[in-house]
């Protein structure tokens, strides 16, 4: 245009100093801010407001509010002080958002839902929730809570500081819901694991006619891969081909993981090898799923041919291999990696990283060089890290370091029940009975409740769900009828050395019905011979349950996959693939 000899005015300025904001090129940016002064057109209010947002966007929001001050006109527009206010909201600067706000009401100057838009985004910045309610308010004061664009900003804020019942309350109100709307809650409750609520609104979603976008389906397939919903992961599968969404790397990157998690780690490779090109997040997720499954050599291999391939790894894909050796017993592989983070890679270790590589060091016995660990790096301790800490102390019984773990945990996190149990089974395995009164004192005083043990199958599309002790399910004689049978088989079993038939009559005769010793007979009541039964547990499971399913494996032919807290265990003929190592 300029090499044409036309000359640019008011209406042209705009539409290039918003490119140079969807691009963010600020010096560009800056070239556009020079012409316009000597073309004139500097107090035009759509040129000042381009300027302005541009600014903001580039992050140069100094620039910006001189733009703004400048000029005379912009404290009477609205426009103007909209840019600034997403400006310094992009910058998270809450301070300046609400004075100038204050500043706009004391001026008269009309607000608009694009004024809250601006006041609302940095109130979902953790700690900022009161400031967030009360511009609700002003919100539904002034009617502006019936936009759609500000209702969605409200619904996320909620959501990210956690008041997921807020949002959802705010979401029921909401007279029209677009795809935004039901994506924000639809991740808002994946978010926050609650992945039941993910499953349950997803179905609603669908029910409403309202087709939904890849983001609605990496959040719909993370809860199940959460849950271990493997039914429900195929039919979202379908979906993604239906809406020709296939080929979406997030997605692929997303099933990946849900089938690795769901117990088919076949099928997750074969998603993965199909892939045309893989990202560091495609190679982490099938990384992790081998981990999970105590295939420790297969994720090194991985590693190795990711790094190979020039990928370069990423602080999550380095949390992925550390599991994967510590599950797998490859201590000095992973201190190598752990060496060469930060050297070679440049990446300063976090808390997850130490914390796998305490899992590491305690699970192989090596409990001296573990807290030496702790107490020579530079982040703080969180709980996670003490906890595995905690946790090789009762694999390898030693109580005196198990209990300043447990002091040091309990600060961080007083009321998390799993560490109160963890220090139990420590003094159980020790023989100390006193210990053992004692956690169970301290939790009556501290009014703590033990999470409640269950496990579920999934048969014919329904979640079958047992507790410890359950009674309720609708086959529950003929499940404890099968159990009754199994147990004295595997009391009856031969060709076991005597010690270990001494612990298994001490497990079978000590412990109570567990959940997925439930969940065991109820799948073998109603699968076929040649089914691979997959059993999902939320906590980590016992030793007498381990050993009871590695006996019945082999007593009946079949194979069996229980997802515990932590990590995969593969039953099969008597043999489990952790090795003993979990």
């Amino acid at each position: 245009m300029l090499r044409s000899g036309a000359f640019p005015n008011a209406f042209t300025f705009p539409f290039a100093i918003k490119s140079c904001a969807a691009l963010s090129l600020p010096i560009t940016g800056k070239q556009l801010h020079c012409h316009v002064v000597k073309s004139g057109c500097l107090l035009e209010p759509f040129v000042q407001t381009s300027l302005v947002s541009m600014y903001g966007k580039c992050s140069l929001i100094d620039n910006a509010r001189q733009v703004f001050d400048e000029n005379p006109q912009s404290r009477k527009l609205t426009v103007c002080y909209n840019s600034l206010l997403s400006g310094y909201a992009l910058k998270s600067r809450v301070k300046d958002v609400v004075v100038l706000f204050c500043e706009m009401r004391g001026l008269g100057v009309e607000i608009n839902g694009v004024t809250m838009l601006g006041l609302v985004q940095p109130c979902g910045i953790p700690g900022n929730l009161g400031l967030g309610m009360c511009v609700h308010g002003f919100c539904v004061k002034f009617g502006l809570d019936m936009d759609s664009s500000v209702g969605n900003c409200l619904l996320t804020m909620y959501v990210k500081s956690g008041e997921i019942d807020c949002g959802r309350k705010l979401f029921n109100e909401m007279p029209r819901k677009g795809l935004i709307t039901w994506n924000a809650m639809i991740n808002g409750y994946a978010q926050n694991g609650l992945a039941n609520n993910v499953l349950e609104l997803y179905k609603e979603m669908e029910s409403k006619g309202v087709c939904p976008d890849p983001l609605t389906l990496v959040g719909v397939l993370s809860s199940c891969a959460h849950l271990g919903a493997l039914s429900a992961g195929k039919e979202v599968e379908r979906k993604m081909e239906i809406c020709g969404f296939s080929s979406n790397p997030f997605l692929k990157n997303a099933l990946i993981n849900m089938y690795a998690r769901c117990g088919n780690l076949e099928k997750a490779r074969d998603i993965f090898d199909g892939m045309p090109v893989k990202s560091v997040v495609s190679w982490t997720a099938i990384i992790g799923g081998y981990g999970m499954h105590g295939l420790g050599e297969v994720a090194v291999q991985l590693f190795d041919e990711m790094i190979r391939g020039g990928i370069r790894p990423d602080g999550t894909a380095f949390v992925s291999v550390l599991s994967a050796c510590s599950h797998a017993g490859l201590t000095n592989k992973g201190l190598d990696y752990f060496g060469v983070m930060e050297r070679k890679y440049g990446l300063r270790p976090a808390a997850e990283h130490y914390s796998c590589m305490v899992d590491l060091l305690g699970r192989a016995g090596r409990l001296n060089e573990a807290r030496e660990l702790i107490e020579s790096m530079q982040v703080i301790a969180d709980g996670a890290l003490w906890g595995a800490l905690l946790g090789a102390c009762k694999i390898h019984r030693n109580v005196e370091l198990a209990e300043l773990a447990f002091e040091r945990v309990i600060e961080l996190e007083p009321t998390n029940t799993g560490y109160y149990v963890l220090l139990s089974n420590a003094y159980t395995e020790a023989g100390n009975l006193e210990g053992i009164l004692r956690v169970r004192m301290l939790m009556r005083e501290r009014k703590l409740k033990k999470d409640p043990g269950c496990s579920y199958v999934e048969f014919k599309g329904r979640i079958h769900l047992f507790f410890a002790g359950d009674r309720n399910h609708p086959q529950i004689n003929e499940i404890y009828k099968k159990l009754n049978e199994l147990e004295n088989l595997v009391k009856d079993l031969d060709g076991c050395k005597k010690n270990d038939h001494e612990r298994r009559e001490e497990y079978l005769n000590s412990m109570g019905v567990h959940s997925e010793k439930l969940a065991v007979a109820f799948a073998l009541l109603n699968t076929r011979k040649e089914t691979e039964i997959i059993i999902i547990k939320n906590l980590r499971i016992c030793g007498d349950c381990h050993l009871f399913i590695k006996m019945v494996s082999k007593i009946v032919d079949r194979q069996f996959v229980v997802r515990d807290a932590t990590r995969f265990h593969h039953f099969k003929n008597g043999f489990c693939s952790c090795k003993e190592y979990w």
